[in-house]
């Protein structure tokens, strides 16, 4: 699933690409990515609004319009946004296509279906939409002082992957990120958030922040899989630069004397250094 980084890169370049543009048309093939209205409200609720801005709430996108409604996009699994041209052929499991009265073309294009598309108000965001409304602190967004952040940290007792993960507290980090922010802090996945020291704490922070800005540099992480690529159809190159995830029984990079376990935390793949992480 896409992270904070991949949607970051996503939402930079939808803010060039895409704001300012009027909706001319839209086609839904299917109902599978318009799941909390239908089509024809969707629909409606577009052709013909303006996109003002491009914003972003953890891993969703944000697109508010001139008629006082936002376009907001999850693409969860293996949902991708892309630029295109009404030229361009049609990609396999295009399920929606967005075209602008300037030319030009947004596709959500989604294998799985899992990812999704739909219209509601700055006041359903915030009140109603529990995903949204719900959300932690956005580390990229709305820095935050180490001190604040250890009081977070310490505000519910959990393991530091859980909390690292756990939307409600900080939003917009998985499995890929989480994993990278411990190896840098030297920490392992399993410590509890009330064990660590304040120098620990201090370490997590800034490998928290310093993390997310690198891999947002690179574009975010492509994996194996292929299914993030940005609105161009570019892969990301912050998988050349990770230090453990998907790494299993390759050296340390850090200690070079032990390899790099995998191991499943609440049916997630966990990586971690043994020696490195403590």
């Amino acid at each position: 699933m896409p992270e904070l980084p991949e949607v970051e890169t996503i939402r930079r370049e939808l803010e060039k690409e895409v704001v300012g543009r009027k909706v001319k048309s839209v086609e839904v093939d299917g109902k599978k990515s318009i799941k909390r209205q239908t089509p024809e409200e969707f629909i409606n609720g577009l052709v013909g609004a303006k996109i003002t801005g491009s914003q972003r709430k953890g891993k969703y996108l944000l697109m508010p319009l001139d008629n006082g409604q936002v376009l907001i996009v999850h693409l969860r699994m293996s949902g991708q946004l892309r630029r295109a041209t009404p030229k361009d052929e049609v990609e396999k499991h295009t399920h929606v296509t967005i075209t602008f009265t300037q030319g030009g073309q947004l596709r959500f294009i989604d294998p799985r279906t899992f990812g999704e598309m739909f219209l509601a108000t700055p006041d359903e965001i915030s009140s109603e939409i529990e995903e949204l409304s719900n959300l932690g602190v956005d580390p990229v967004e709305t820095p935050m002082s180490w001190v604040d952040f250890g009081h977070l940290l310490r505000s519910k007792s959990q393991s530091l992957k859980a909390f690292l993960t756990d939307q409600s507290m900080i939003a917009g980090i998985g499995n890929i990120y989480a994993d990278e922010i411990l190896f840098d802090s030297g920490l392992r996945y399993d410590r509890e958030t009330g064990s660590l020291t304040t120098q620990e704490i201090r370490r997590l922070y800034r490998s928290l922040v310093e993390i997310l800005h690198e891999a947002i540099k690179y574009n975010g992480s492509t994996l194996g899989d292929g299914q993030y690529v940005d609105l161009f159809g570019k892969a990301g190159d912050y998988q050349s630069h990770h230090q453990v995830y998907d790494r299993e029984k390759q050296p340390c990079r850090r200690c070079r004397r032990n390899d790099i376990v995998k191991t499943k935390v609440a049916s997630r793949s966990t990586f971690y250094c043994e020696v490195c992480q403590v």
